[in-house]
């Protein structure tokens, strides 16, 4: 009997996931993207890997432009951006 109810359940569990990820799908194709949205947008990005690259530190950045350190440390690895290649020690 145990053995049912779990075949079902994990049949339901399935059906469910398929569900959920049709949505997700659904809602990409209409132009929906889920996550949380993002805090430092492309040209604001660009000013600030400007304002390292000449020579600002992190902490100056951050304070100038009102954003945390671990965001802007997220956001320039995700653009691949690294202050070892200029030889900066930031």
């Amino acid at each position: 009997m145990f053995h049912l109810f779990g075949a079902l359940a994990q049949f339901e569990r399935s059906l469910t996931q398929e569900r959920v990820r049709a949505g997700l799908a659904a809602a990409r194709r209409r132009g929906r993207h889920g996550g949380r949205p993002t805090v430092i947008d492309a040209e604001k990005l660009a000013t600030i890997t400007g304002a390292l690259d000449t020579g600002a530190t992190k902490a100056a950045v951050c304070r100038s432009f009102g954003i945390k350190r671990s965001t802007l440390i997220d956001s320039l690895a995700r653009i691949g951006w690294s202050a070892g290649i200029k030889g900066q020690e930031a």
